[in-house]
């Protein structure tokens, strides 16, 4: 099923017992937050939560959590809520060859209802506002899907950006923004500051599921993720026009706000509570002046908590992260099975493969390190043989524990980039990055007495499947 809102999918994550609505009058801070961060802290299949009762505002309708549990994740997906992660992946895998489909253009779309212009703009009065974590610096808008274009071909439809980015609320009608120098956006504005203009704008909150991931998705510059939007969905993602700044835009967002990121301007931003478990510091970014705001009656404000992991960032990230570099390995390299790239969005990778000769292992690490994600995530990478699952940590820790010779299987290198929210960066935006490669050495490499491994037994496969329904018979 493909939702168009987030209204929509609420519905469904309601009906499948994955959406917990909290009626009791709860305070902004620290309960919002708190109860956010606690989802991360109770399984796997933790719901999504709706506050309608938040002391101090007045008909606030707060969504927290929605991707954050592979149950919900796999609904987003149109699949049954007990699919498990490793063929959440593999379908996510599968729906990525359907790769472009076409965006349908839709009139009348519900933000479209209420409307703040010029002077007028109070973002205050439209969202729900509260801090994450206690030492943020301030209000976060940290689940938008953010639009831009490049401003040298701003008619190219594939390299109009739709991005995840951190967004402080700094003003009635003014907003800091991160942009990081990997990203596409950064380019966007790089392109406009060089030519001393602006960069026009559009902040997206409240989107559909499948919007949500794709907008954290690291995908080639010139792909667009409304294209990708539709193969995941299985049908062509609605899309409107915004009325300021003419971009495509999700039609069923709960609020679109649009503006211009002001050129050569810049302003402290943060601290933040960021997805590495660890605050960032305050830096100078990027100012953003909202210009106009575009609304739902009564939008529903969707946020997500972010701090030491697993909270909703890691699902969110998940297969949206592995998928991408997996295709992409695979362009180069044929013999790449599967990619876990789950942890911390993927500062830390595992990777299975099969090896040509003596050293390949190493030659897919390096490269992994080199796509986009990489170049500002990919800081540490594990090999793994291709009869090794990366999503079985003890499958892979035991190939660790057995096949690695630091001598000869640690590589450092060092001064690779980094994004700057890494805390281990030093200088920030600046690392050694480390691959460990924990495959089996083959010719010419002939280290090691690896000849004679011990293997499951040819029937552990039928009794895996047999014990496995007797356990399910049983509940």
């Amino acid at each position: 099923m493909a939702y168009d809102d987030l209204r929509s999918f609420l519905d469904t994550l309601e009906k499948e017992g994955q959406l917990l609505r909290i009626t009791d009058e709860v305070l902004p801070e620290p309960d919002l937050a708190a109860a956010a961060n606690a989802t991360g802290r109770i399984g796997e299949n933790a719901p999504a939560l709706h506050f309608d009762n938040v002391k101090g505002f007045t008909d606030a309708r707060i969504a927290m959590n929605v991707h954050g549990s592979w149950a919900n994740h796999a609904l987003a997906l149109g699949l049954p809520k007990n699919t498990p992660v490793k063929e959440q992946v593999e379908e996510f895998a599968r729906r990525w060859d359907a790769f472009p489909v076409a965006p349908e253009r839709r009139e009348d779309a519900p933000w479209r209802e209420n409307t703040q212009e010029g002077a007028d703009v109070d973002l205050f009065s439209v969202l729900p506002l509260f801090r994450l974590n206690d030492g943020d610096g301030g209000f976060y808008l940290d689940k938008a899907a953010v639009v831009s274009r490049d401003p040298e071909d701003p008619d190219d439809f594939g390299e109009q950006n739709v991005g995840t980015y951190r967004i402080q609320v700094i003003g009635t009608n003014r907003l800091a923004f991160q942009p990081v120098p990997m990203h596409d956006v950064a380019k966007h504005l790089r392109k406009a500051e060089e030519k001393g203009e602006d960069l026009p704008i559009a902040i997206t909150l409240g989107n559909d599921p499948v919007m949500a991931i794709v907008a954290g998705m690291p995908m080639a510059y010139d792909q667009s993720e409304y294209e990708m939007a539709g193969a995941l969905r299985g049908a062509p993602a609605p899309i409107a026009t915004a009325p300021l700044t003419g971009f495509d835009v999700p039609w069923g967002s709960e609020v679109v706000i649009e503006g211009v990121i002001e050129s050569r301007k810049r302003q402290i931003e943060g601290p933040f509570g960021e997805f590495t478990g660890h605050y960032s510091g305050g830096r100078r970014m990027p100012v953003i002046r909202v210009d106009r705001v575009s609304y739902r009656t009564n939008p529903v404000f969707e946020s997500l908590y972010l701090g030491m992991p697993w909270t909703e960032c890691d699902y969110l990230v998940g297969p949206n992260t592995c998928v991408p570099l997996l295709k992409q390995l695979r362009a180069e390299f044929p013999e790449v099975q599967a990619v876990n790239a789950m942890y911390t969005h993927g500062l830390l990778v595992i990777i299975s493969t099969a090896k040509r000769y003596g050293g390949f292992a190493k030659a897919v690490g390096m490269r992994a390190m080199t796509t986009p994600h990489g170049l500002g995530y990919v800081a540490q990478v594990i090999l793994v043989d291709e009869d090794v699952d990366p999503f079985n940590l003890p499958q892979v820790m035991w190939a660790m524990s057995a096949k690695v010779n630091p001598k000869d299987d640690v590589v450092i290198v060092p001064n690779l980039s980094v994004v700057e929210l890494a805390p281990a960066a030093e200088p920030a935006g600046i690392t050694s990055k480390m691959i460990i490669d924990a495959t089996t050495p083959v010719e010419p490499d002939v280290r090691g007495n690896f000849s004679t491994p011990a293997k499951d037994l040819p029937e552990t496969a039928e009794w895996t499947d047999r014990l496995q329904r007797l356990i399910a018979d049983r509940g």
